[in-house]
């Protein structure tokens, strides 16, 4: 198991505990499934113990899949939504198949990938989201590495340059609908809304 995944495992009760269920998250989250059908099938990458995102989600009528690295957060989903899928995995290396997904997200995930690796997932986004989809995630504002913390234990964090971002995100067929840096209302994240547009 991957380092962080492992992290996660072993602190999955404690993360859950600690897990703001404000729901800062919704006004993106809004915009992210605002034009979509109901029932409509929605991607969470790194959706962890599923509170609050998977929640609001499948409260809101979309046919949710989550996929996470951390075996007992991938257990506590699956106890907690019945009907729904959640899949073990790393979300670089998962297999895709023909499967798309009407919108995608990744939030505070995708961040703990290294910034070679974050690379890597933008032809997966690309093959992931419908065209007419919509990407959610969060990321830092320039390239860096840095330790945050889980639960008291140092925890890894990478980013790439915002313009970066920009580039990958309009070289694999995707408009930029919002850029919000360090946004005060949702716990200082940056946060990136794209839609497919390209093949």
């Amino acid at each position: 198991m991957d380092p962080i995944c492992e992290q996660y495992h072993r602190r999955a009760e404690d993360y859950d505990r600690a897990r703001s269920r404000s729901l800062m998250e919704a006004p993106y989250l809004d915009a992210l499934v605002c034009e979509l059908e109901p029932g409509a099938p929605i991607l969470d990458l790194g959706c962890g113990t599923g509170e609050p995102i998977a929640r609001y989600l499948v409260d809101a009528g979309f046919r949710v899949t989550g996929i996470d690295g951390a075996a007992s957060m991938v257990e506590l989903c699956r106890q907690r939504f019945a009907g729904h899928t959640f899949v073990q995995a790393d979300m670089v290396d998962m297999p895709i198949g023909t499967t798309t997904y009407a919108a995608v997200v990744a939030w505070d995930s995708f961040f703990h990938l290294s910034g070679a690796r974050q690379r890597l997932m933008f032809p997966r986004f690309q093959q992931l989201v419908r065209i007419g989809g919509r990407l959610l995630f969060t990321s830092g504002t320039r390239e860096s590495e840095v330790t945050g913390t889980l639960c008291g234990e140092p925890l890894y964090h990478a980013s790439l340059d915002t313009s970066e971002y920009s580039s990958q995100l309009a070289d694999h067929g995707f408009r930029t609908v919002s850029h919000t840096v360090e946004d005060p209302n949702c716990g200082h994240h940056t946060i990136w809304l794209a839609e497919r547009v390209a093949t």
